[in-house]
C-alpha cells in the first residue's frame, strides 16, 4: 500500500492508548492523513470529554463525533432482544451489538470523505477484528483495511506509552497492568488484569457501574415497564424515549446491583477469555420482555423463538450482522416481537429481578380455562381422546415387543 501517499484513512477512534498510538503509526508507515471517527453510543462523559482535542494532538487532521445512542438502541439492541439472544446462555452481547453500528457509520464517513482506507484498533487475538472487518467487507469491499495490531512490532502497554512519549503526544495512560474496558449505553465490560487468572475473584475495582449486591439497599424497589408492539414506551407510567427508558433502568439497576456476570466465553478465534459484564438496565428490560412473552406466545411459537435466539447469539457474536441470515432471523422474530404489548411490574432487590405482576394485551392466559376451581368453558373428558392419540405410537411399540 505504499502508493497511498497523501490520502485519507478513517480510524474507529476511542481516545484510548491503542488508538492514540495508531494515529501517528499510520501516518509514519502509510503516509496517510488520519480522520478519527468517534461513535457516541453511550460511553461515559469522561470518555468523550476532550476527545476531539486528543485526536488532533495525536496527529489526526480531523475528528468526527456522531451521536448514535438512539439508533443503537432502536436498530441494533432491540432487534437482538426480539430474538431472545444470549451468547452461551449468559452474555447479553453488549460489545458484539455495538461493533456493526460503529463500522457502518465509519464506512459512511469514509465514503463521504473519499478516504481510501478504514482502520480499527482491535487486536489480533480478539473478536472485534472479525466484527469490524466482516462489516467493512459487506459494506465497502473496495476500501483498504488497516489493522495495526496485526502489523506493528509494539507488543505491550509499556511500549505504546514509550512510543507516544518519544513523539511528544500526551497520554493519561500508565504502565501498570490495569483492566481493559468497553462501555456503551447497554453495558460495560471488564477484562484483563487480575481476571486473567480464573482463580482470582473480581476485586472492587473490577465493577464500575453497579453496587455490590451485598451492600445494595435493604429495601426492595418496584418498577413498572409498559411495552407497545415490543418497544418499551414508559417506566413507572412516565412516557420516555428508548434512550430515556434505558438510562433510567441503568440507574435504578445499578443502585440495586442488577446485571453482574463473571463468565469465561469462547471467542471466535478459538481461545477462551474471561470477562465481567455489567448490564443493569438491559437485564431488567430483558426480564420484563420475556414476562410479556410468556403470556402471549403459544408453545410452538415460544420454541421457535428460542431457536431463533440461539442462532442469533452466534450470528451477532461472530460478526455476521450484515448478512442475509441475520436479516432472516430478525424478520422471523419480529412477528412475535410485534405481539408484545403489555405492562410488567418488577421487584429489584440485591442483585435480583423478580416479576411480580404481568399483563399483556394479546394474552393467551385466561383464568377461566386455567382455574383449579369450577369452570364452564373446559370439558375435562376431552383430554381422554387426546391422550389416547398422543400415546398411540408408544402403545403400538409396547405391543410389538
Amino acid at each position: 500500500m505504499n502508493s497511498m501517499n497523501n490520502r485519507k484513512v478513517v480510524l474507529a477512534y476511542s481516545g484510548g492508548l491503542d488508538t492514540s498510538a495508531i494515529i501517528p503509526w499510520v501516518k509514519e508507515n502509510y503516509s496517510l492523513d488520519v480522520i478519527a471517527f468517534v461513535a457516541d453510543i453511550g460511553q461515559s462523559k469522561k470518555e468523550l470529554d476532550g476527545i476531539f482535542e486528543k485526536a488532533i494532538q495525536s496527529g489526526a487532521i480531523d475528528c468526527c463525533i456522531v451521536d448514535l445512542k438512539e439508533k443503537f438502541i432502536r436498530d441494533y439492541i432491540l432487534p437482538v432482544l426480539s430474538t431472545g439472544a444470549l451468547y452461551e446462555g449468559n452474555y447479553l452481547l453488549g460489545t458484539a451489538m455495538a461493533r456493526p453500528i460503529i463500522a457502518k457509520e465509519q464506512i459512511k464517513l469514509a465514503l463521504q470523505k473519499k478516504a481510501i482506507a478504514v482502520c480499527h484498533g482491535a487486536t489480533g487475538k480478539g473478536n472485534d477484528q472479525i466484527r469490524f472487518e466482516m462489516a467493512y467487507a459487506a459494506l465497502a469491499p473496495n476500501l483498504q483495511v488497516l489493522s495495526p495490531w496485526r502489523e506493528w512490532k509494539l507488543s505491550s502497554r509499556e511500549e505504546l506509552i514509550e512510543y507516544l512519549k518519544l513523539r511528544n503526544i500526551p497520554t493519561t495512560a500508565t504502565k501498570e497492568k490495569i483492566y481493559s474496558r468497553d462501555e456503551n449505553i447497554w453495558h460495560i465490560s471488564t477484562e484483563g488484569g487480575i481476571l486473567e487468572d480464573t482463580w482470582n475473584a473480581p476485586d472492587k475495582n473490577c465493577w464500575v457501574w453497579t453496587n455490590d449486591p451485598i451492600s445494595a439497599p435493604n429495601e426492595a424497589e418496584y418498577v413498572t415497564i409498559e411495552f407497545k408492539n415490543g418497544y418499551p414506551i414508559s417506566v413507572n407510567d412516565n412516557n420516555l424515549s428508548l434512550l430515556g427508558v434505558l438510562t433510567f433502568l441503568n440507574q435504578i439497576g445499578s443502585k440495586h446491583g442488577i446485571g453482574r456476570i463473571d463468565i469465561v466465553e469462547n471467542r471466535v478465534t478459538g481461545m477462551k477469555s474471561r470477562g465481567c459484564y455489567e448490564t443493569p438496565g438491559g437485564t431488567i428490560l430483558v426480564t420484563a420482555m420475556r414476562a410479556v412473552e410468556q403470556l402471549v406466545l403459544d408453545r410452538h411459537s415460544f420454541q421457535w423463538r428460542e431457536q431463533l435466539g440461539l442462532k442469533m447469539s452466534t450470528v451477532v457474536y461472530d460478526g455476521l450482522w450484515f448478512t442475509p441470515v441475520r436479516k432472516a432471523i430478525q424478520n422471523s422474530a419480529m412477528v412475535f416481537f410485534n405481539m408484545l404489548s403489555g405492562k410488567i411490574v418488577l421487584q429489584l432487590y440485591k442483585g435480583n429481578v423478580f416479576v411480580i405482576k404481568k399483563y399483556a394485551k394479546h394474552t393467551l392466559y385466561l383464568e377461566e380455562f386455567a382455574t383449579f376451581g369450577k369452570d364452564t368453558v373446559y370439558n375435562q373428558n376431552d383430554a381422554q381422546g387426546f391422550i389416547k392419540l398422543l400415546s398411540l405410537s408408544s402403545k403400538i411399540r409396547a405391543l410389538q415387543k
